[in-house]
């Protein structure tokens, strides 16, 4: 965040270029540093990244779980058959509608994924450390905030998308 500011930071294209490779950096950064530590735990990537959803949001289908991956049906299936192999989850039948099926996170999924992220945050909370406190907290409300508008715009575009059809 070196050289800007409030007051410097106008929404022209020179700026918002900035924004954008920083985010991409950092991104990276966080993507780079997370395989390293999934390298000590028996899951990949994806794997990782199903077993937050799960721990998130609770049981979901794997149509749910699809959606949220951003990945076709039969790969988030194959997936959940590799946790299930390795007792990370188990497919469990809806208590309200017995034809649906859902994917339950396991002891096993549950203390990876906790650990994995306890990991992540103590490297984060390093990252961090140079920064006041008043800092961090700007930081936090400034990426809740571009968060929010990056829902929101996708949103946008997927109704966009969806009147079009």
């Amino acid at each position: 965040m070196a050289g800007l500011n409030g007051e410097d930071l106008q929404h022209n294209g020179e700026n918002i270029a900035f924004v954008e490779k920083e985010l991409r950096h950092i991104a990276a950064l966080i993507k780079q540093s997370g395989r390293e530590i999934l390298d000590n735990y028996p899951i990949t990537p994806p794997q990782f990244v199903a077993l937050q959803w799960l721990l998130e949001l609770g049981d979901m289908t794997i149509g749910d779980l699809s959606n949220k991956m951003y990945l076709a049906f039969s790969t988030t299936t194959d997936l959940v058959d590799r946790m299930e192999k390795n007792r990370l989850v188990k497919r469990v039948r809806d208590e309200q509608d017995r034809r649906v099926v859902r994917i339950h996170l396991l002891e096993d999924g549950e203390r990876i994924i906790q650990e994995v992220i306890e990991k992540r945050q103590k490297d984060l909370q390093a990252v961090l450390s140079d920064f006041s406190e008043e800092e961090v907290v700007r930081l936090s409300g400034m990426l809740s905030k571009l968060h929010s508008g990056m829902k929101e715009g996708r949103k946008r575009r997927m109704e966009l998308k969806n009147t079009k059809q």
